[in-house]
């Protein structure tokens, strides 16, 4: 199981293992001076319906969405993605980009898209010696870079445990993972991009931009900081370097990797011993470990648990811990967080295991870390972060909802650990505004056949208005909530049927600094070439 399903193993949420913040070296040369119009050039692959390889070329990750381009490119470098973008201008076709990932949504698998842009190829990692970063491509997956990253220079990034995910999407939209608080998000460590525009006439351009203060283009670096993927451009190259990184040697431009994690897994049967009593004390349990143990610095910034609650048709459910094996008194510091969960509980756990293992090992990635498996391929899932614990009323629509008559074993709630390192840096820093949460929660379910898509989507969006309708059925930012994660996107924040708050759906999502991303939009994409159903709008859209 990972945070995108029910069906994987439990060592495949460790593989966003990596990283320290460890700090930039020296400046990249002027972001001016890197700028360039690349000619045309040939070598993209163009796939067009009668093709053999569309069908395979064409579907994404969720099976509920599948578009129909007139064509699908598949580029290899970025004077391919400045042809194909230079196209699709010319030609007034609706573009969007997929990094060879996956997305929640349907904003690549949209009916109204005619050129699917497929960067998959361009999953380079490598030590760029000139700017004193590691680069790596947009089609990259996690489990590509961290596996590159580690064998040859020993390092890593605080990036998330599915290895399949696409580094394009998730690193812009300010993806975290299991050690993230400890070394804080990826996009901490982003050094700078660069990216494929369209300017007021149509004409494209490749930019580099870069974190440096003097950088003219800091503004198009800043809005991929957590702005989230499709909205300002096609990002063709990622730099890397932790923040307060020195020196040339590349061994020391990133958190060194951990060399073995420990991992606990905890296990409670839904059976007459799990009342509502002890599961709600579980859950409110492990938000008050997290409101407490968050500050960076601590020995239990290091601890990264997931609590993963399965509705009752599955039999049971678990909570997944993992820390780097080496932390002094690692073994006692998960001993003290599962003692800290169950106290009080009073349903005793029906596993309690441990192992200790290499930590980039086939072992931690027994899946491809996808939702679901071959069958059940179509999901919804809906999103929050959290301040504190969910509160009295919350967690017994929480109980409620994993115990009722139609919900299914692949449906549940998710609870996984942040805050500590992330939370050092200030909302406007960067993109991602959510500074001080210490939780992040999923609410998901998965399915298999296009029959029950109206009975699973209504069962998973009546669970998340449930828990949030004192607020209008959507975690508006309180004492408790923060809204929510752009990486984990959901069309019906900006639906007013489901979300009856009053409160923007960007407002969830970017808080306070959505008007500088609409600048940068208004800048750097102001034909609004790069849009999808939660993109952000220009100034004055």
């Amino acid at each position: 199981m990972n945070r995108r399903g029910l069906f994987a193993a439990a060592g495949a949420l460790a593989a966003g293992g990596t990283v320290t913040a460890l700090a930039t070296g020296r400046a990249l040369a002027p972001a001016a001076a890197a700028e360039r119009r690349p000619g045309r050039t040939a070598g993209a692959v163009s796939v067009r319906p009668a093709d053999p390889r569309y069908g395979s070329l064409l579907r994404g990750d969720n099976w509920r969405f599948q578009g129909r381009p007139d064509e699908i490119q598949v580029a290899g470098s970025t004077e391919q993605v400045v042809r194909a973008v230079s196209e699709a201008v010319r030609s007034g076709r609706r573009l969007a980009v997929r990094s060879g990932g996956h997305c929640f949504e349907g904003f690549t698998a949209d009916p109204d898209v005619r050129l699917l842009l497929d960067l998959s190829p361009m999953n380079a990692v490598v030590h760029d010696e000139e700017r004193g970063a590691f680069e790596v491509g947009p089609g990259a997956t996690l489990g590509h870079v961290y596996r590159t990253l580690f064998t040859r220079w020993g390092v890593t990034v605080p990036g998330g445990g599915c290895p399949e995910v696409g580094a394009g999407g998730h690193f812009c939209g300010g993806g975290y993972g299991p050690l993230s608080r400890r070394y804080g998000s990826v996009v901490d460590h982003l050094y700078g991009v660069e990216v494929v525009v369209v300017d007021s006439r149509g004409t494209v351009r490749t930019v580099v931009a870069t974190r440096e203060p003097d950088d003219p283009h800091r503004d198009l670096w800043w809005a991929h900081t957590g702005g989230g993927g499709g909205n300002f451009g096609v990002v063709t190259k990622y730099w890397l370097r932790a923040p307060d990184a020195t020196g040339t040697d590349p061994s020391r431009l990133l958190p060194r990797a951990p060399a073995r994690l420990l991992e606990c897994v905890v296990a409670w049967d839904w059976d007459e011993r799990m009342t509502e009593k002890a599961f709600t004390t579980l859950l409110s349990n492990f938000g008050r470990w997290h409101e407490r143990n968050s500050a960076a610095g601590t020995p239990e910034a290091n601890l990264y648990a997931i609590l993963q609650a399965a509705h009752r048709s599955a039999g049971s459910f678990r909570m997944i811990v993992q820390i780097d094996a080496d932390v002094p008194g690692a073994d006692g510091l998960v001993t003290d967080f599962v003692s800290a969960v169950t106290a009080g509980a009073g349903a005793e756990p029906t596993v309690d295991a441990r192992r200790t293992m290499p930590w980039l090992h086939p072992v931690t990635w027994p899946g491809a870390g996808e939702a679901g498996d071959v069958i059940t391929r179509r999901y919804k899932i809906k999103a929050a972060c959290l301040r504190r614990s969910l509160a009295g009323p919350q967690l017994a629509a929480v109980y409620r909802h994993l115990t009722n008559s139609t919900g299914t074993p692949a449906g549940g709630l998710e609870l996984f650990g942040y805050g500590g390192q992330v939370n050092t840096v200030r909302p406007g820093e960067t993109a991602v505004a959510q500074r001080d949460s210490v939780m992040k929660a999923d609410f998901h379910t998965v399915w298999a056949d296009e029959s029950d898509d109206a009975a699973s989507l209504a069962w998973v969006r009546d669970f998340y208005r449930d828990v949030y309708r004192d607020t209008g059925g959507v975690p508006v930012p309180d004492r408790i909530s923060d809204g929510s994660y752009i990486n984990y996107p959901d069309v019906d924040l900006a639906d007013p049927a489901w979300n009856t708050s009053g409160v923007p759906w960007h407002t969830l999502y970017y808080k306070d600094n959505y008007p500088r991303l609409q600048r940068a939009k208004s800048r750097w994409d102001p034909l609004n070439v790069f849009h999808h159903a939660l993109a952000v709008r220009p100034s004055g859209r």
